[in-house]
């Protein structure tokens, strides 16, 4: 047998084969299943989204008025101090009895001035008699005002001196929380020597954030009511995710942009309360700490009535954002649209969508423009399809 005939016999032979076999001919497959949802009003809090720092309302750097050696520190650090509360004490010695020589000086004037006086009223009395002379009157009256003078600048040197003997104790101006020590007893301090410890105030506390002008304008035009940013709700969302608890308010806008990043400075003010009475030392800290880098979020006070789709379902190319529609027909329909404020679940649509229509939110891979669908509504809460 030649070899194109036997090749022959091979290819019918695998025909009949197939020919026989259960499937004979693969059936073409039926239209995609995609997910979808029903696109209808959704009560929505606008919001914004921006990164900022904690900031302490007050600071205050601790420095020596007066130089001498360091003999005592009075806090813990770390720990927070009340207003008042002594936190270093220095040398006290040599300004204790400057304060005396001070004080012992006074009393010498007074002793000079009682006997002036003394002697004017002698004078006096002489200047009625032929022995008195005016001349004399006149000088013990000159001298009189001189020792009083005299004490007047002793006083002055007094208070100074006990000014100083006071700048000897270090109190905390301010309640708040004191960080480390750079000073440890024995050293001797001075006004030279810098920044002894510095003090934060706990609460409240600032969250100070840099907004683009562009959007600080949409806020002032989202906020123009009566009430203006007093309307604006501030949260913040700590480093681990989480969001703080308590919100503030909007309290300061600057009076100038930044020409380098063209920013303007905002800023809300938030409670951080002392930790609840009962906490392990461990916890016993505010939530909100200075110099925190945090996400600060400009919510509206009131919640609106807004188109809203879920963020799935909201694709991106160059020529901007779109969603996929399932007309009447089942046909898939790509169609443009406008976002407003959304989050990370859902978009709110300013434009490109009307109430009532079908948006793909599962199985968007799988379509293109043009293609028959079978559309399943989406189960609300899990994002699959329902097929019940």
């Amino acid at each position: 047998m030649t070899m194109p005939r036997l090749a022959r016999l091979l290819g019918l032979a695998a025909g009949l084969v197939a020919a026989a076999g259960p499937g004979r001919a693969q059936q073409p497959a039926g239209p995609p299943s995609v997910g979808v949802v029903k696109v209808v009003p959704q009560s929505v809090t606008p919001s914004s989204e921006f990164v900022g720092r904690i900031q302490s309302v007050e600071r205050v750097n601790l420095v020596a008025r007066v130089t001498a050696f360091l003999d005592r520190r009075a806090f813990t650090e770390g720990a927070e101090v009340k207003k008042g509360d002594l936190l270093y004490r220095l040398e006290q010695g040599p300004f204790q009895a400057d304060v005396q020589a001070k004080q012992a000086a006074i009393a010498q004037f007074n002793a000079q001035l009682q006997n002036a006086s003394i002697t004017l009223t002698r004078q006096k009395t002489l200047l009625s008699s032929p022995a008195g002379q005016q001349a004399a009157v006149d000088l013990a009256l000159a001298n009189q005002g001189a020792l009083q003078a005299q004490i007047l600048g002793a006083q002055a040197q007094l208070r100074q001196s006990q000014i100083n003997l006071d700048y000897t104790e270090i109190r905390a101006p301010i309640d708040g929380k004191i960080g480390r020590t750079t000073v440890t007893i024995g050293n001797v301090v001075g006004p030279n020597t810098g920044v002894l410890a510095t003090i934060v105030s706990q609460d409240p506390m600032y969250a100070v954030f840099p907004v683009p002008v562009r959007t600080a304008l949409d806020l002032r035009q989202r906020y123009a009511g009566a009430n203006g940013f007093d309307e604006a709700v501030v949260k913040v969302r700590l480093p681990n995710g989480r969001l703080y608890e308590r919100s503030g308010k909007l309290d300061f806008v600057d009076n100038t942009v930044a020409g380098n990043t063209d920013t303007i400075t905002m800023r809300g003010v938030l409670p951080n309360p002392a930790p609840a009475e009962g906490q392990a030392a461990g916890e016993a800290t505010r939530e909100l700490v200075d110099g925190e880098l945090v996400t600060v979020v400009i919510e509206d006070s009131r919640p609106v009535q807004a188109l809203a789709v879920p963020r799935a379902a909201v694709l991106t190319d160059q020529s901007g954002d779109y969603v996929y529609v399932v007309d009447g027909e089942n046909k898939v329909v790509q169609q443009r649209i406008r976002l407003g404020q959304s989050t990370p679940l859902s978009a709110v649509v300013t434009d490109g969508l009307h109430e009532g229509e079908t948006v793909v939110v599962d199985g968007i891979q799988r379509i293109r423009p043009g293609i028959v669908v079978a559309p399943l509504p989406v189960t609300p809460g899990s994002g699959s399809p329902s097929r019940s």
